[in-house]
């Protein structure tokens, strides 16, 4: 039976097949109940509920205007750095390379979902990181050349090294999501499809279409009249050069002269941040819990509960949901933020002692009032109170959910003993404070009369079986004939009537043929016994199983603290019972398959980025000065969460592996520099301090770019934008506070292993003791 906003309401769902849009169903549907409404009878009235397609049109909606607003950031940016021209053609590159993953998404099978588009934002800002380094480049050498055309090729080949083998490091990152394991890793996999076709794009662009365009800029004429904006933007050009050179130049010098400490400093601050992650003061949860728009509650009855009863608890769930609806009330459109309400009485299989009320709730976006969905579920648990008899009242009010936080699942051969233990580990759960909503499948069972003979029945030759067939007989029925009808099998029963099969009494009075023929009341012959048996039972591998479940406040609770101190408890709790084995399950075992992918991921991702830099360094000691900076874009990412007060995630993990790939870019950009002027003639320290003032535009940029291209997603409040946000929190941090030890750590590291390389073959170091005092700031 189903009520929708206590009315009495019949549903019909409608899905989509194959490739067609929810979007265009759904308008679909919404048209036809607008043409049909005025032609129903008085009194019934045509509406919908949970409509999926609205999700995803706020997704879109949500996630379109995060990537405009981050590409008018990223343009405004390139624009100060940059002449306005170079910031164009640099910035033009964005949705030539995005053009290019669209023509490859049906390729792949991808369609423009949630995590497509997501695709698309984290790459708005790397996408650009080759254009910047080749049209920087292209601009500095257009002071020395003869021609834009000798600039542009000059500029180009300059940097091709770096800038190609940059691309190839973060697209061998982004390989991996597409091979996560778990129940979501279909979900991120959608991700690198999106990433890699746009930068491969990119690099194309940037390497045959961005220099033709920049062949063609001219050197401003210092008798050319400039435009305010121009002479702002010069300004601002001008000023960041001379920071430079005031603040960055004598710092590095600094850390160079304290090489050792330098170091020492960087790690020690690496292993207090890794310290703190791994005592458990960071929390780490699986996957957030992120409040949803639909809120859920659902009854379990003890099985052969009457329908009747059943439904007067939904009914009366239904009712303090409305109590909620009446109370909840916008001020300035004095409309509820509960928009519907659905209570459904009966479960699958006709099952009459199941129920579920439901009830839809406004955007967070453009909610008024100060109240969210987990709220409204503590309200509405307290109002609805304890029901007698109920073996579980769940309720919900998150997305992304899969499994249960917590579940445990035993196997033994004997369901007493399952008993046993899923009590003993219901009574611990009950201990931790932010624990809830603890059930087990083990079912107070159905009650049924078993049947035990008597004497005087064994003695007249009866048995249990018989018995159990006769009864049957007289109250369930016999089929005695089967009749087809068209389409219709009619089935002809048997039975005792209704009158004499209502009562116990009825039951202890029927007639029992025995063997010899005679008749004798049940009542003489067996003893009816009143119990329970379980209305299901579960087997794996032969064995009876049971599961222990429970949900969890995440957002008050360390769950690798919870989930740790649990599973000592289950080891010692086991060991009383030879023969029962257990195993966690729901977000544990997705955590154990999902960090078993990102173990061999993480090993793939080093070993290939390490090999393509030992490509273009041919050797196998500089790839390591590059890598060295990763750990650093560790700590970034984890203070970036710290920052935003944000716990990490499944999606934190998978940003920093990710991470991995764009953080070797801007090392990669110096060292390649740095060799560059020593292969020239020129003498180390000076090539170590030129590179970090050279290319320290550049490098600030490429890092600026892709924070600010995440920026306006980092602080999205929509509900289908929360649980991609710590993804972006690890990739815009991390990328950010790593620019800024690459600018220090790289150069340092540098003179460090030229230094030993030094010791060990016995050479005089080629380290010059004294650092050139004036330098220029190639730009």
């Amino acid at each position: 039976r189903t009520r929708f906003n206590g009315k009495q309401a019949a549903f019909i769902d409608v899905y989509r097949i194959g490739q067609q849009s929810a979007i265009d169903v759904a308008d679909a549907v919404r048209t036809y109940i607008n043409d049909q409404q005025s032609t129903l009878p008085v009194g019934v009235e045509l509406s919908f509920w949970d409509d999926d397609s609205q999700i995803v049109k706020n997704r879109i909606s949500t996630l379109t205007t995060s990537a405009l607003q981050g590409g008018i950031l990223v343009l405004a940016l390139l624009t100060l750095f940059l002449r306005p021209s170079i910031a164009f053609w640099v910035f033009i590159g964005i949705p030539i390379s995005f053009m290019g993953a669209f023509i490859m998404m049906p390729v792949f099978g991808v369609t423009l979902n949630i995590m497509s588009l997501f695709g698309f934002i984290l790459v708005l800002g790397i996408v650009v990181d080759d254009a910047i380094v080749t049209g920087e480049n292209i601009y500095t050498h257009l002071k020395t050349s003869e021609s834009g055309e000798m600039a542009a090729i000059r500029g180009t080949e300059e940097v091709a090294t770096p800038v190609t083998f940059g691309v190839l490091t973060t697209v061998a990152a982004f390989l991996p999501l597409a091979f996560i394991e778990g129940a979501r890793g279909a979900l991120f996999a959608q991700i690198p499809v999106i990433v890699i076709p746009v930068l491969i794009f990119s690099l194309i662009e940037s390497k045959f279409v961005l220099p033709s365009h920049l062949k063609h800029l001219k050197l401003r004429s210092e008798k050319e009249k400039q435009s305010k904006f121009s002479k702002l933007q010069q300004s601002f050009a001008d000023g960041f050069e001379r920071a430079i050179i005031r603040f960055y130049q004598p710092l590095l010098k600094r850390a160079i002269s304290n090489k050792t400490t330098t170091l020492v400093g960087f790690v020690g601050v690496f292993l207090v941040i890794l310290a703190l992650i791994m005592s458990g003061w960071t929390k780490f949860i699986f996957f957030p819990r992120i409040p949803s728009e639909t809120v859920r509650a659902t009854l379990t009855l003890p099985a052969g509960t009457p329908f009747e009863v059943t439904n007067k608890y939904v009914i009366k769930m239904a009712e303090k949901a409305d109590e909620l609806k009446q109370k909840y009330i916008e001020p300035s459109t004095n409309s509820s933020v509960i928009i519907n309400i659905l209570a459904t009485t009966g479960g699958s299989g006709g099952a009459s002692n199941q129920g579920s009320v439901r009830f839809e709730i406004t955007p967070p976006e453009s909610r008024e009032l100060a109240v969210t969905s987990q709220d409204l579920v503590k309200e509405w648990r307290n109002l609805i109170g304890p029901i007698p008899g109920a073996e579980s009242i769940t309720f919900r009010a998150e997305i992304g959910r899969s499994s249960d936080p917590i579940h445990v699942q035993f196997k033994a051969s004997s369901l007493d003993t399952l008993k046993e233990i899923t009590d003993k580990v219901k009574v611990r759960l009950a201990t931790y404070p932010t624990v809830f909503d603890i059930a087990d499948s083990l079912s107070n069972g159905k009650e049924e009369l078993q049947i035990e003979l008597t004497e005087q029945g064994k003695a007249l030759g009866l048995t249990r079986v018989s018995i159990s067939n006769q009864v049957r007989r007289s109250f369930f029925g016999s089929q005695v004939q089967r009749i087809q009808r068209g389409r219709d099998d009619v089935r002809v029963m048997v039975r005792l009537p209704i009158d004499e099969r209502r009562t116990m009494a009825d039951l202890e009075d029927i007639l029992v043929v025995t063997p010899s023929g005679g008749s004798v009341p049940l009542s003489h012959v067996a003893k009816l016994i009143p119990g329970k048996s379980p209305s299901t039972i579960s087997r794996i591998d032969r064995y009876r199983t049971a599961n222990v479940s429970a949900d969890v406040e995440k957002s008050n609770t360390n769950m690798t603290v919870l989930q740790a101190d649990l599973k000592s408890y289950l080891d010692e709790l086991i060991v009383q019972y030879p023969g029962v084995n257990h195993s966690l399950e729901g977000e544990a075992k997705e955590q154990r398959e999902s960090f078993g992918s990102l173990g061999w991921a993480l090993v793939f991702v080093f070993f290939i980025i390490y090999a393509l830099l030992a490509i273009p360094f041919k050797s196998y000691i500089q790839p390591i000065i590059v890598m060295s900076i990763i750990p650093f874009g560790m700590i970034g990412a984890v203070i970036g969460h710290w920052i935003m007060g944000m716990e990490l995630t499944i999606m934190s993990l998978l940003g920093m592996l990710a991470l991995i790939g764009v953080v070797v870019n801007d090392s990669l950009v110096l060292v390649d520099f740095i060799n560059k002027k020593r292969s020239e003639g020129g003498e180390l320290m000076e090539a170590v301090l030129t590179a970090g003032a050279a290319r320290f535009r550049p490098v600030m940029l490429t890092s600026l770019t892709t924070f600010i291209g995440l920026m306006p997603l980092l602080f999205e409040q929509s509900t289908q934008a929360q649980f991609l946000i710590p993804m972006a929190v690890s990739l815009g941090f991390g990328i950010l506070f790593a620019t800024f030890i690459t600018l220090i750590l790289v150069p340092v590291n540098y003179l460090i292993v030229e230094r030993l390389k030094s010791l060990f073959s016995l050479q005089p170091t080629i380290e010059s003791t004294k650092a050139p005092h004036n330098l220029t700031v190639q730009s």
